[in-house]
């Protein structure tokens, strides 16, 4: 995001965030925050910038460590730049004991960058995350709100292919629909 980019949502999102702060009784409009966050970075390209976290804070009338400390804890929240598609690879226990840690290598080495990195082009972030909830179909990972499962080094080289030819533009816009909160 560039830094004279004004740090402002679009009356229209605005008004969705007005709605969603009515939905909780007066003073507990901190209990908005993280479909707030959801839209914020979509609405930011895609990561939450202490300017735009100051900016969540100053609309929930909340103290800015406040928004920090949730955008922090989640790994649906970007704190840094990412790619067009943010690819979250499961790394908790079922998902490690069915081979992960080979789908994260193999990633890697096919992106040629590190996890918590972005290619080149600006078209793939990895992440390493925690549990996804999808324990009996291990291994799996997330891109958007998609869920890939039952992993295999073939299926990741397939879906690697078709998101580099979709050239998907928002997946991660992808996780959070504000009409359904």
């Amino acid at each position: 995001m560039s830094s004279d980019k004004e740090i402002k949502f679009p009356e229209e999102t605005l008004e969705l965030v007005r709605r969603m702060m009515k939905r909780y009784p007066e003073g507990k409009q901190k209990s908005a925050l993280i479909p707030v966050l959801h839209l914020a970075q979509a609405e930011f390209d895609g990561w939450l910038s202490p300017q735009v976290m100051d900016y969540v804070a100053s609309l929930l009338n909340i103290q800015s460590i406040e928004v920090y400390e949730v955008a922090s804890f989640y790994s649906m929240f970007n704190l840094k730049p990412v790619g067009k598609c943010t690819i979250e690879v499961c790394r908790t226990s079922s998902c490690w004991l069915m081979g992960a840690e080979d789908v994260i290598r193999h990633i890697e080495k096919k992106l040629n960058i590190k996890t918590g990195q972005t290619t080149a082009d600006g078209m793939f972030t990895l992440k390493g995350v925690e549990c996804l909830g999808s324990c009996g179909t291990a291994p799996m990972l997330q891109v958007g709100a998609e869920y890939h499962e039952n992993l295999t080094l073939e299926k990741v080289d397939s879906l690697l292919d078709n998101l580099r030819k979709e050239d998907k533009r928002k997946c991660y816009t992808d996780h959070f629909d504000p009409q359904s909160n």
